[in-house]
């Protein structure tokens, strides 16, 4: 361990006491700000939550050219100035609310369903809001790159300044894990923006005292930063706002008094509405709830399919309207799986019907895929609830509903039926081919069409497509015999005919893209692409990379392709553990740990055997990766969970161990540490946009891309084969 007396800058000042805490303290920060930008900014303008590897991308953008330029002045003033600009904007209601409509403008290309589409008009029109949702991205996206160069260089000088690279960038590491968790952590515990950035403003803090350049300014703006951060966790007329592992809840009080007490809204739009079905409620609302309808809700008609329903499963719980359906129906056995605790602890405080604190109910904190792996019940009835999803899973473009609505998915549910067991799946299906989707995989697991009909948005519930499938016997006899039931069905399929083409393509583990017409990739991730490269060309000149990146190196192409295929090969983790784990946020947590922890290892393996053969490592990396393509790693959904986490999490950041000796290796000799660093971030930055090919080849080719990357990697390694020779002699 090197503790020099300091690290002298060029002209900034820089006077940092000890390298390895200063390598330790930046590596946190850069961690902690690239996930709470992930997080904030896909809730604010949920454009980003569709599609979160664009703030990936130019937080990589932004920390790969500070490293490459890190030979450069280094002033924090250039990372306080973007960031309070951006807090400002999302401190003031109506200017968060009018960046929070990037969303709908960018939806009108339509081939991306984006919940809540503006009203698309003349073709004019669409090119207007789609120039001016571009323009906002670009605007945005441009001020998150410039906050993380400054931290990039503060990196890339101290790797470069250290003598032990290994053991710097072993600190490195583990800098980043704890900046992880430390999110995590705070998550878990629902705190808001505010004491992310007051933990930020802290990290900043010690580096303005070693940069004493622009102290009086930079702790200026550091406060309104602590200020702004302030204003930007509120949410004006709300009862509640809660910040859950997942997504921003805001409680308010319902303005339509024909639905609902209370609404929540995710994420900035609104997603549940609790109400009140009791019957005496609804018998003495008669101009609320009209008596022809009452006893036919959306959470009552599941388990009137049913002759005697003795249990009931609902997966996406909500707040608890499903719930209620069953105890009116006195269902002695209820599971209700919900995967965020904080729409249950909403549910329990606020549903006038009290359902969560009924003896028949038992609450799981889970997701319904990873529930369906590890249960031993059966069940009479299973609804799936409004499991319709806002968000993404952190590095991936697949949202958290996803894996739910596949082929495997739909099976493992039909394998808890019991006999003579009904399943009732209700959808807020935007487009006709999603509808279709699923009609298909329910007829392909069941051996028969599921009986289809929309119902509409009223007192009694948000409304959806309802499918009902399973025992057909038990379904036509109760349709026999209540006729109120039957005729309300024959109603909502005369109103509104559904036309079923039965050609969509079925989601599938591999190709779980519920939201997308057919595999192909979006033209609005083209149109990012080439916003990147926009972006990329504006910071290249700002920042004045030109002369510190030299394309022609085959060292640059080394780290480049390592950094591509280490992060597909993250973003293929992730979407495989979700199916074993479930898509809940632990996963991201186990996946991320998992491949940082094999990073040290790997560290500790190319210390202790520094004369490993690169040629062995390389052969079992590129023999992993392949390997693991003939894996299925949902033949261990039915183990433990932490004993499934460590196989799956061992399993999936195996190539990560074999790699991170390559990149350990190679980076011990590189002749600049930041310019190696910088080169594999601007791979990785590749990376993640290259992960949009799995719309198109599956979650599991990925693994193949990913060989293929390391063989490249394997082809640019002259150069540094030079370097180790000059090393030995």
């Amino acid at each position: 361990m090197n503790n020099k007396p300091m690290i002298s800058g060029l002209d900034d000042g820089l006077e940092i006491p000890n390298q390895a805490w200063g390598i330790f303290l930046i590596s946190i920060l850069g961690l902690f700000l690239e996930t709470l930008f992930i997080r904030w900014v896909g809730t604010e303008i949920r454009i980003f939550a569709y599609l979160q590897n664009t703030v990936l991308v130019v937080c990589f953008l932004g920390i790969g050219l500070g490293a490459f330029t890190s030979h450069r002045p280094i002033e924090i003033k250039h990372t306080l100035l973007p960031l309070t600009i951006f807090l400002f904007l999302m401190a003031i209601p109506i200017i968060r609310s009018s960046l929070g409509l990037t969303s709908e403008m960018l939806s009108v290309l339509g081939d991306l369903v984006i919940w809540f589409n503006l009203a698309e008009g003349d073709a004019l029109t669409r090119i207007i809001y789609l120039v001016s949702g571009l323009a906002l991205t670009y605007f945005m996206l441009v001020l998150i790159v410039d906050i993380f160069v400054p931290i990039g260089r503060i990196l890339g000088r101290l790797l470069n300044a250290n003598p032990n690279p290994i053991w710097a960038y072993s600190i490195n590491i583990f800098g980043s894990i704890l900046g992880t968790w430390a999110f995590v952590l705070l998550s878990f515990y629902y705190q808001p923006p505010f004491i992310w950035f007051l933990i930020v403003a802290v990290l900043l803090a010690v580096f303005i005292f070693w940069f004493p350049r622009d102290k009086v300014l930079n702790c200026s703006l550091l406060g309104i930063i602590i200020v702004l951060s302030w204003f930007a966790s509120r949410t004006p007329n709300a009862l509640d706002v809660i910040w859950s592992p997942y997504q921003k809840l805001v409680v308010l009080k319902s303005q339509d008094s024909n639905f609902g007490q209370y609404l929540i809204n995710v994420n900035n739009v609104g997603y549940q509405a609790i109400i009140d079905l009791d019957e005496q409620h609804v018998s003495n609302n008669p101009a609320i709830f009209p008596a022809e309808f009452s006893g036919l809700s959306q959470y009552d008609l599941p388990l009137l399919f049913h002759p005697d329903p003795k249990s009931f499963l609902v997966v996406g719980a909500g707040s608890g309207n499903d719930v209620a359906g069953a105890l009116r129906h006195q269902v002695e056995d209820i599971v209700a799986v919900e995967i965020d605790p904080a729409i249950i602890l909403i549910g329990k405080k606020l549903h006038p019907e009290y359902p969560y604190v009924s003896a028949h109910v038992q609450l799981v904190t889970d997701d319904a895929r990873s529930f369906f792996a590890t249960t031993t019940k059966k069940f009479d009835v299973i609804s799936f609830g409004l499991l319709d999803s806002h968000t993404t899973t952190a590095l991936t473009n697949a949202r958290l509903d996803h894996y739910v609505y596949t082929r495997e998915s739909i099976l493992q549910a039909k394998s808890l039926l019991n006999e003579g067991g009904i399943i009732a799946l209700t959808f807020d299906a935007q487009r006709s081919f999603i509808i279709d989707r699923i009609e298909r995989v329910l007829r392909e697991v069941f051996d028969q069409p599921p009986l289809v009909f929309y119902i509409p948005h009223n007192a009694y519930g948000w409304g959806g497509v309802m499918f009902v499938t399973g025992d057909s016997v038990n379904i036509q006899q109760q349709l026999d015999q209540n006729s109120r039931l039957a005729d309300y069905i024959q109603q909502r399929q005369d109103d509104y005919q559904i036309q079923l083409t039965n050609n969509t393509k079925i989601a599938t583990d591999d190709w779980p893209y519920l939201y997308l017409a057919s595999p192909k990739i979006p033209s609005l991730y083209y149109l990012l692409i080439g916003l990147m490269v926009l972006i990329f060309v504006r910071s290249y000149r700002k920042w004045q990379a030109s002369t510190e990146i030299s394309f022609s190196s085959t060292t640059f192409w080394h780290f480049f392709f390592l950094g591509a295929a280490f992060l597909l090969l993250e973003v293929q983790n992730i979407s495989k553990a979700a199916v074993v784990l479930g898509n809940t946020w632990e996963v991201n947590v186990v996946i991320i740990s998992s491949i940082l922890g094999m990073a040290l290892l790997a560290n500790w393996i190319a210390y202790r055997f520094p004369n490993l053969s690169l040629s062995f490592v390389y052969m079992m990396l590129i023999a992993v990766c392949i390997g693991l393509y003939f894996v299925d790693l949902a033949t261990f959904g039915f183990l433990p969970y932490v004993t499934k986490a460590l196989i799956v999490g061992s399993l999936t950041s195996l190539p990560m161990l074999f790699s991170g000796i390559v990149f350990t290796r190679s980076f011990a000799v590189a002749k600049e540490k930041s310019n190696a660093l910088g080169a594999n971030l601007i791979g990785a930055l590749v990376g993640a946009l290259l992960q949009s090919v799995t719309f198109i080849t599956g979650i599991k080719a990925l693994l193949l891309i990913v060989a293929g990357f390391y063989m490249l990697s394997l082809l640019t390694v002259p150069e540094l084969r030079e370097q180790r020779a000059l090393s030995r002699e």
